[in-house]
């Protein structure tokens, strides 16, 4: 794996790849109108609409050169592909947290496509970290705000 590279899951890249998709073609064009409406209001130093809008237009076209940068450089990991029996980007897991017998379900992603919220953490996270070529039965120990917390991997699916 080289540095350059972006390790993700196929549904992140397809992800990724409509984001962009739709900052090109909606999201543009939405901009474009907004700053010609706000151009017709004339007096350009003193219009706020206008700063807004040519403010928003540089934040997307920085997205649309990060995502399209993020894509140049992915490196699809396959769920076909996957060693089944051992933790891996692409796997699902279900823990068990030791202390509060409480069960978890995470999905382990590229860093590029983490979200917690939606139970999906980055490999390079310190749970994903330590669960990574990890079986079926092994306990992980994980350092934390808190103190350190023990998980138990009850079970490894592919997403």
């Amino acid at each position: 794996m080289s540095k350059d590279e972006i390790i993700m899951t196929r549904e992140g890249l397809d992800k990724i790849v409509e984001e962009l998709e739709d900052l090109k073609t909606v999201k543009r064009k939405e901009l474009a109108a907004r700053i010609k409406l706000a151009i017709s209001y004339g007096d350009l130093k003193e219009n706020s609409e206008y700063h807004s809008a040519k403010n928003d237009q540089s934040f997307m076209e920085t997205r649309i050169l990060t995502l399209q940068n993020m894509i140049k450089r992915a490196r699809v990991v396959e769920a076909e592909s996957l060693d089944r029996s051992t933790v891996n980007v692409g796997s699902i897991v279900i823990l068990n947290d030791i202390e509060f017998d409480e069960k978890l379900e995470y999905k382990i992603v590229g860093p590029a496509e983490a979200d917690v919220s939606d139970n999906k953490i980055s490999y390079e996270s310190p749970l994903g970290n330590s669960l990574m070529g990890q079986k079926v039965g092994s306990i992980v120990t994980v350092s934390a705000p808190v103190g350190l917390i023990k998980y138990e991997l009850l079970e490894i699916r592919t997403i």
